[in-house]
């Protein structure tokens, strides 16, 4: 593991050292857990108090603090400590194996260079793999599938026929791209199911958590914006359209033909309704239910999810609903009292 001086990290983050420049840092940690030759962090005021307390050997913070730890003063520390981590501790390296004989790839498929296909992997007939893709233990890429440049496909991933991957993207172990949308007709009792003959986009720099499925669309495709992550566990309906740069906590779920703008955060657990828009730049908290058309910037709590204040004070109020309940059936009483007087 690498070691550089505060002044390294600094250069490295562009910020400014506060105390000795030639301390050296090993790695990085929580605020709670850092301790000699270890760099943290500070982005949330409220846990401020837990600095002055840190072991840390440097922190990255906004504007300079009261503590006996050294300090690199940035725009944006939560940012800097990740280009820290990374300069420290580095991304997870893949091994070069190349193409294992164990693995089946169709005569008809066209790799690219440098690859690394792992046994048992499957690579299908048409199927174009782009340059320095990481392609591990069972995973599975359908008839016509293109994949682009350096993407990385964990063990079990699989991608269905058809479906186009941007540059760099990520699809974690045992998820499913390009799957059967839920799509039947009912008729006399009977559900009968409808072939969904649209396919999954996945633009560069996705990243597609363990267990997440994302179904194909019935006549349109469905779209993951550039730069997007997915969570685990997270369900996408057919059709749907997730814009650029979203975050999609884990166990959220999507129904189809639902369209969300760029920079939304959809937290653990919401449920959204089909054929909706979702604006820009929107937030909704943990386990919400989501069932109108959303403006832009606006930030909802709550099953159904309503503007975050407006939920946060009828949330309030739950708790003494009982009580409210019983004023209200005494002043019924008395009010009848005095209506028979």
């Amino acid at each position: 593991m690498p070691q550089k001086t505060l002044q390294e990290i600094a250069d490295h983050v562009g910020g400014v050292v506060i105390g000795d420049p030639s301390v050296i840092i090993e790695s990085a940690s929580t605020l709670d857990c850092a301790g000699a030759g270890q760099i943290t962090f500070l982005s949330n005021p409220k846990y401020a108090p837990r600095v002055k307390e840190t072991r840390a050997a440097a922190v990255l913070v906004k504007e300079e603090v009261e503590t006996s730890a050294a300090q690199i003063v940035t725009e944006d520390p939560y940012y800097a400590f990740m280009q820290a981590v990374v300069l420290l501790h580095g991304h997870r390296e893949h091994p070069r194996t190349g193409i294992n004989k164990r693995a089946d790839i169709s005569e008809l498929a066209k790799i690219g260079q440098n690859c690394n296909i792992h046994p048992f992997a499957v690579v299908s007939e048409n199927a174009v793999i782009g340059d320095n893709c990481q392609l591990y233990s069972g995973v599975f890429i359908g008839d016509n599938v293109t994949l682009g440049d350096d993407c990385i496909l964990y063990p079990n991933a699989v991608i269905y026929d058809g479906c186009r991957v941007g540059d760099r993207v990520i699809v974690q172990s045992n998820a499913s791209v390009g799957q059967d949308g839920f799509g039947f007709a009912t008729h006399k009792g009977e559900h009968h199911k409808i072939p969904q003959i649209g396919i999954v986009i996945l633009e560069d720099d996705v990243e597609i958590g363990s267990n997440s499925v994302i179904e194909r669309g019935t006549l349109d495709n469905t779209v993951i914006g550039k730069g997007s992550k997915v969570g685990d566990a997270v369900a996408i309906g057919h059709g749907t359209k997730i814009g650029p740069h979203c975050l999609l906590v884990p166990q959220a779920g999507i129904s189809g033909s639902t369209e969300l703008g760029h920079h939304c955060v959809i937290g653990g657990q919401v449920g959204v309704v089909g054929h909706i828009k979702v604006g820009n730049r929107v937030t909704v908290g943990a386990r919400a239910a989501v069932i109108n058309n959303v403006p832009d910037g606006a930030t909802i709590l709550g099953s159904p999810a309503i503007e975050a204040n407006k939920a946060k004070r009828a949330y309030v109020l739950i708790e003494t609903l009982p009580d409210i309940r019983k004023k209200l059936k005494r002043l019924d009483k008395e009010i009848n009292k005095l209506k028979d007087k």
